[in-house]
């Protein structure tokens, strides 16, 4: 029997062969919607993935600016930390969080919005102005980077995780549900083709018995009339062979009925 793989346990009707039609058309364009979200979120993966390693060369030769810009600093005016934690009154960095749709799958998105201005402005000013200034620059700029890079990890680890249950989901529906909805619209037909041909094979039997049972009363039917016929023949025959023996049995006188009267002659009468 056709369909022996994996299959549903199902009743083989029409309506199921149609539901069962109409759910494998489903999957398959599930399939392949799943198939093109895919595609799309590994696309964007893979861009958020080149953009990664550049912010994190790019963080890596920052870090190293500010590093030697902050030993400039201390060598020029001495540990300057706690003027700055005094002076500071106000966030100059302020970072915006908003959200980017891909293919369905919400990315946060991280900005740095600087504001204006500084708290300590006269940090610096006897002495290593200039290099606080240089440091504060390529901080600020430390800063900004560290945030895009923070977005863009957030992102790859979203994506990631969301390429995996994509990926999950399209395999599951081409190596599991499909199949298994084929198997059961071939079980389906095959059974409904061994019913179409009970069916078929009942009605010619049925037809069958029927033209032998007319043929058996119309036979039966003629065999009873020329019972009859012949039993009205031997009747008719049997009531004629009476009639002629009744005839025969009659006296000389009345078998020979109205004889001739000229040719006979009278006997004598005496008076």
């Amino acid at each position: 029997m056709s369909g022996t793989g994996p299959r549903e346990n199902i009743f083989p009707t029409r309506m199921a062969l149609t539901n069962t039609k109409l759910r494998l058309k489903g999957a398959q364009t599930g399939h392949s919607l799943l198939a093109k979200k895919r595609d799309a979120l590994t696309t964007r993966f893979r861009a958020i993935l080149r953009r990664v390693d550049e912010a994190k060369r790019k963080m890596g030769r920052v870090m190293q600016l500010a590093s030697f810009s902050l030993a400039e600093v201390t060598y020029a005016t001495g540990d300057i930390s706690y003027l700055v934690q005094e002076q500071a009154k106000s966030a100059s960095f302020k970072v915006k969080a908003k959200q980017e749709n891909v293919s369905g799958v919400v990315l946060p998105a991280f900005e740095v919005d600087r504001v204006p201005g500084s708290d300590f402005n006269l940090t610096g000013l006897g002495r290593g102005g200039q290099q606080v200034l240089r440091a504060k620059e390529v901080y600020a700029k430390a800063v900004e980077t560290l945030v895009d890079l923070a977005s863009l990890q957030t992102a790859f680890m979203i994506l990631d995780e969301v390429i995996r249950a994509t990926n999950r989901r399209v395999n599951a529906i081409e190596h599991v549900v499909i199949p298994r909805l084929e198997n059961t619209i071939k079980y389906i037909t095959s059974e409904l083709d061994e019913m179409d041909r009970e069916e078929f094979f009942r009605c010619v039997f049925l037809v069958c018995s029927h033209i032998h049972l007319v043929l058996s009363n119309a036979f039966r039917l003629k065999k009873v009339q020329g019972k009859k016929k012949r039993d009205a023949e031997a009747a008719e025959a049997l009531r004629k062979g009476q009639e002629a023996q009744d005839i025969t049995e009659l006296p000389p006188d009345l078998a020979g009925g109205g004889g001739d009267l000229l040719g006979s002659k009278d006997e004598d009468v005496i008076f």
